[in-house]
């Protein structure tokens, strides 16, 4: 029997991350897969300096995006790029991961060209189709076009299932985020952290960059990042800063003069893993590090209005803050100040997987494989 040929598309950064330990487990078993990587390029730097860091190449790179793109443009493209790739080369599935639009594109693409779709991630949820905007929209859209769905967890099965997905189609694995940073912490044993991990001070990790974040929303969450620093003299704030222009200017403009408030180019994912693990508090809008927390047992708290990581929250890692200043720095505060609230929030979860997710995926295409 020949091995199944499976075409794995990366656009983004956490697409990458949550992505990579299934290349790994397929390429460990080259009897069985024969895995191809497509990039879409829609995070160019950010997912080169990953792709360095996992030690893995890119067989087919479209690198769609051009100077002041905009969501249209990233999705044409990848369809019509993605489908020229997949009516060549005819894999037997095509694993896409969560929400971006290099997701929905190569859902499209499959389906146009009648290849099995595996959908890693699938079945997160707010209820609200504009929030997060447009991942929301995406990871539904992904849904209907599906053959197997990769589902995190219970309440992620059940989404599913409320929206009409047959129970057989659908494969309850873990999150491969979990195989990713439990690998990572083990490579962390012997290499010791740099950057904001190595800081003897005690620091917040802030993240931020979601399309609903920008503009005024940001400047509420600087300022609280100011007020913090500001309440707590012996803090300093780690910001990994997003590539996308606009944050970049924004954090810097109002961020950038503060003493004690450190900009730094994105961080590599194990330089990043460690400056999570010895974080005091992380401020974050990303669903990613939501899940990274709740295995780390470290607080975060979630500057959104919604989330579709509920499991966090239920397991007492997360509180949803929102961007509003007042609330930021109120819940901020309580958890640096009072130990007993800080060490319920920094008991490790097991909510979103035990670190086999990919196994289980891999094994899935297996089985549902004439």
């Amino acid at each position: 029997m020949r091995p199944l040929r499976i075409a794995i598309v990366i656009g983004t950064r956490p697409e990458t991350i949550k992505l990579m330990p299934v290349v790994v487990a397929a390429r460990a078993r080259p009897d069985r897969f024969e895995v191809t990587i497509v990039r879409t390029g829609q995070h160019r730097e950010v997912v080169d300096q990953l792709m360095d860091e996992f030690g893995l190449r890119a067989d087919v790179n479209l690198d769609v995006m051009v100077p002041n793109q905009d969501l249209a443009h990233v999705l044409a493209e990848s369809v019509r790029g993605l489908s020229a790739h997949f009516a060549r080369e005819t894999p037997d599935w095509v694993l896409v991961q969560g929400d971006t639009t290099s997701t929905l594109a190569a859902a499209l693409a499959a389906f146009y060209n009648r290849a099995r779709i595996g959908h890693v991630e699938a079945g997160l949820r707010t209820g609200n189709r504009a929030s997060p905007f447009p991942e929301e929209a995406n990871r539904s859209l992904t849904a209907r076009l599906a053959d197997l769905h990769f589902a995190p967890t219970d309440s992620a099965r059940a989404n599913l299932l409320a929206e009409g997905i047959a129970a057989g189609d659908i494969v309850l694995t873990g999150n491969t985020v979990v195989d990713a940073l439990l690998q990572t912490r083990a490579l962390l044993q012997a290499n010791p952290p740099t950057g904001a991990a190595a800081s003897p001070s005690r620091y917040i990790l802030v993240t931020a960059h979601r399309r609903e974040s920008h503009g005024a929303p940001l400047d509420h969450i600087c300022d609280a990042v100011v007020s913090l620093l500001d309440r707590h003299e012996e803090l300093t704030a780690w910001l990994p800063m997003h590539p996308s222009p606009d944050v970049r200017k924004r954090l810097i403009g109002r961020l950038g003069g503060h003493p004690r408030a450190r900009l730094t180019p994105p961080l590599g994912y194990r330089d990043f893993i460690a400056a999570l693990d010895g974080a005091a508090l992380v401020l974050t809008d990303s669903g990613g590090v939501q899940e990274e927390c709740a295995a780390l047992g470290k607080p975060v708290l979630v500057m959104r209005s919604l989330t579709e990581r509920a499991e966090a929250v239920d397991a007492g890692v997360a509180v949803i803050v929102g961007t509003d200043a007042e609330q930021i720095v109120s819940a901020g505060s309580s958890v640096l100040e009072d130990a007993e609230r800080r060490a319920r929030m920094s008991r490790p979860s097991d909510a979103f997987g035990d670190g086999r997710a990919s196994e289980r995926i891999l094994e899935a295409l297996l089985a549902r494989t004439p």
